[in-house]
């Protein structure tokens, strides 16, 4: 259930701003190149940016259409479904991840590239500088400085007794991230295992190797892998008994016990933007990187129960929503 806000965009005011969007389309259709990491095209992200742009007046299969390429988890094939999209001749790529930016950046230097979540686009070469991105890169960052330091402390405040954790992470994605995490962890005194994961056959292998490190929880950094196997990631860290904490909803949904991030829907409404100023003129190089502005909170107690822990009513009131 929401715990916080329910935003409903009705009334006359919402119903006449696609009307009046409508006016200052472009004259063309626009064709625009979405990457992804899962395995078809009812994502969240997707789904949020769809809705971005409707709210601008685009309408598919009108004067937008969307052509999708999915990795289904594998983002070795990153580069190949970028060619395919270049190849494709489309005005504007969607990139959501580092990854799929990465991959985009090295198949295009001309056509611009949107980005919605990806958490260091200076680190990762994407961009000059957040104001000036500079090149054909620029969108949406999910990356804000404590967000990997407030993990570590709700795992703290559901299990206090904690004081090592596993991360599950992506080293060709999660650089930074595991950095500002090993920063927080010496403040709160909490001792790090960080496991590089990107196969499916080593999954099980992981879990092992954190019962054997005496692992106490684990924070599983999102990436095209961890995404794909959410499920199977929090079914083996009940069965393990670790509670568990990821960046976005999506995980508790399929069992994880807490997420606590950017709302990464409204950052791909957000981007819908992005690629509306795009295509009516405005250069990549010239629209600063936005950083996101909405967090949310998310607890599953069904897992809270399976693992034995009973989460602060406190916690539970800041939540913006709680699986039960």
């Amino acid at each position: 259930m929401n715990r916080r806000k329910f935003i409903a965009l009705a009334g006359g005011a919402a119903v006449g701003w696609p009307v009046a969007a409508r006016a200052q389309q472009p004259s063309k259709a626009a064709r625009i190149g979405m990457l992804g990491a899962g395995r078809s095209g009812n994502s969240p992200i997707l789904n949020g940016f769809r809705d971005g742009l409707r709210l601008l007046g685009y309408v598919e299969g009108e004067n937008i259409f969307l052509e999708h390429r999915f990795s289904e988890g594998h983002s070795e094939q990153y580069r190949a479904l970028a060619r395919e999209l270049v190849n494709l001749k489309v005005d504007v790529i969607v990139a959501p991840g580092t990854p799929e930016a990465l991959a985009a950046k090295e198949a295009t230097s001309t056509i611009p590239i949107v980005t919605v979540l990806v958490g260091d686009p200076i680190g990762s070469g994407l961009v000059v500088s957040l104001a000036r991105p500079g090149g054909n890169i620029t969108g949406m960052s999910s990356s804000a400085t404590d967000t990997m330091a407030k993990q570590l402390e709700l795992l703290k405040e559901v299990a206090p007794q904690v004081s090592h954790v596993a991360v599950l992470w992506d080293r060709a994605v999660h650089v930074t991230q595991l950095k500002e995490l090993e920063v927080a962890a010496r403040t709160l005194h909490v001792r790090l295992h960080a496991i590089d994961l990107t196969r499916e056959e080593e999954i099980e292998r992981a879990f092992a190797e954190m019962t054997k490190q005496a692992a106490e929880a684990l924070i599983a950094l999102d990436g095209p892998f961890t995404y794909v196997h959410r499920q199977r990631i929090a079914g083996l860290a009940i069965q393990h008994r670790l509670p568990t904490i990821v960046v976005q909803r999506l995980y508790p949904e399929a069992g994880a016990l807490m997420s606590y991030g950017a709302n990464r829907v409204d950052l791909a409404r957000r981007a819908a933007a992005y690629v509306d100023k795009i295509l009516k003129g405005a250069k990549p190089a010239d629209l600063p990187v936005e950083q996101p502005t909405e967090f949310e909170l998310v607890i599953n107690l069904k897992t809270a129960k399976a693992l034995g822990i009973t989460i602060p009513p406190l916690l539970l009131a800041r939540a913006d929503e709680v699986i039960e």
